[in-house]
């Protein structure tokens, strides 16, 4: 169920029906017949596993009455059945048999019930749902913030408390590891992890004038909409898959206050910028311009409204269903007003992102029989320039006839038509990385 209710101002959804399992289905749990020596798990070609009748084991072969009659197994491939009282256990370190099947089985009846965090031991495992659930809110927060974990169901925000308050009383830096495949969730759970951290690290009492500016932990939380802009895209597995590697630190001052917090970012796939497999899209933040939803912003990039006039980002798909670009560049577009960009800054920003989209339409070709490539055509080359601050003869010049140091003097090095095209997919993606990653 994807939650779509509108409630009144200050009011939220309850979170319980997706963090607790209903006195009712527990007793039903408990109630499933069971026989812990006939009943076994077998591998199965359409649900990984399923749970058959042991009929007879000879040696290293265990016959198993399955639908579709008796079946053998190989002994290694077999797993034994978990007692009914561990029907949707919170912490699979405590199941009586450990195995592939039994793991797989307690995640799958624990998502179908909408509970998507598990704890395994010292981890907790995360299920993507491909839904809102409303276990996010302020109300969700206070559930966990100062409860043990063993008090309060399995949930991010707990692990979120268990390192806050470790770091509280050890008085020792503590770390999060977010890992998985691409769609798994990470880069919500990351922004949960701060919004959480910013919610149990702000200030009690702030004065209404206090209110009025902007806030540490505001900061803090709309980092991500600038981030995502710049580092995240459509990928055929992830509509919205982070390209990049992120190492976030969260400052905390002696009493617990949020005291600032920085991110180093790195290994952004650079290839992306300037070409796409046929399915994805680039990077985000090259849509979210063309969208049109700043006023004014579209014509001071010389931005035209057609995505596909411009070469190194219309490759694959250029939009994403259920995605409006446009309520995005808004969030981000604030998001750097409460980063305190200036609005020069924030205009240079862009100008320096549509300049990499004009770069793909820099176009050469070949002077006479030379080697040497010349211009074709020179709009382009001045809207790269005027966005750039530089003039766009001297911008042309540099790609086909670039100064190279050799000992201790520059010589003019001529480049052929190809050279030209690489070089200036190579300025692009440099442009791309090292703007992107210098936040």
């Amino acid at each position: 169920m994807v939650i779509e209710q509108k409630f009144k101002e200050g009011e939220e959804p309850d979170p319980t029906e997706y963090l607790f399992i209903s006195l009712e289905q527990r007793r039903q749990d408990q109630t499933k017949p069971y026989d812990g020596k006939t009943m076994i798990w077998v591998p199965d070609e359409k649900e990984g596993f399923v749970v058959g009748k042991l009929v007879e084991t000879k040696g290293e072969v265990c016959m198993v009455e399955v639908e579709g009659g008796v079946k053998p197994f190989k002994k290694p491939l077999t797993g034994q059945v978990n007692p009914p009282k561990y029907e949707k256990t919170e912490d699979m370190s405590n199941l009586t048999y450990l195995n592939d099947a039994s793991v797989l089985h307690n995640l799958k009846q624990r998502y179908y019930a909408k509970l998507i965090y598990t704890y395994s031991g010292l981890f907790c495992v995360a299920i993507n749902p491909y839904k809102r659930y409303p276990i996010y809110t302020s109300r969700a927060m206070k559930i966990y913030h100062g409860r043990r974990r063993n008090e309060v169901p399995p949930h991010i925000f707990a692990i979120s408390d268990g390192a806050y308050s470790e770091m509280m009383t050890n008085h020792q830096n503590q770390s999060i590891l977010i890992t998985g495949e691409s769609g798994a969730g990470k880069t919500e759970n990351t922004k949960k992890v701060i919004a959480y951290f910013a919610s149990v690290g702000q200030s009690e009492k702030k004065s209404e004038e206090e209110k009025k500016k902007i806030s540490l932990e505001d900061q803090i939380v709309q980092t991500n909409p600038v981030l995502e802009a710049y580092g995240n895209a459509k990928t055929t597995r992830n509509d919205n898959s982070s390209r990049f590697g992120k190492f976030i630190r969260i400052h905390f001052g002696p009493s617990g206050k949020l005291a600032g917090g920085d991110i180093e970012t790195y290994l952004l796939e650079k290839a992306r910028v300037i070409s796409q497999q046929p399915l994805e899209r680039s990077y985000h933040i090259f849509y979210f311009m063309m969208s049109g939803a700043v006023k004014g912003l579209k014509e001071k990039l010389l931005l035209s409204n057609d995505i596909h006039d411009y070469h190194f980002v219309s490759q694959g798909k250029t939009t994403i269903p259920g995605v409006n670009d446009g309520e995005e560049l808004e969030q981000t577009h604030l998001a750097f007003e409460v980063l305190n960009f200036t609005e020069e800054e924030r205009m240079n920003v862009y100008k320096i992102t549509a300049a990499v989209m004009h770069m793909g339409e820099l176009k050469f070709k070949q002077q006479g029989r030379e080697e040497q490539a010349q211009p074709d055509g020179e709009k382009e080359g001045n809207n790269c320039g005027e966005l750039l601050g530089i003039k766009g003869e001297d911008l042309y010049n540099n790609f086909t006839k670039p100064r190279i140091k050799v000992g201790t003097e520059f010589v003019t090095k001529g480049q052929n038509v190809n050279q030209c095209n690489y070089a200036v997919g190579a300025m692009s993606k440099a442009m791309f990385d090292l703007f992107s990653s210098s936040w």
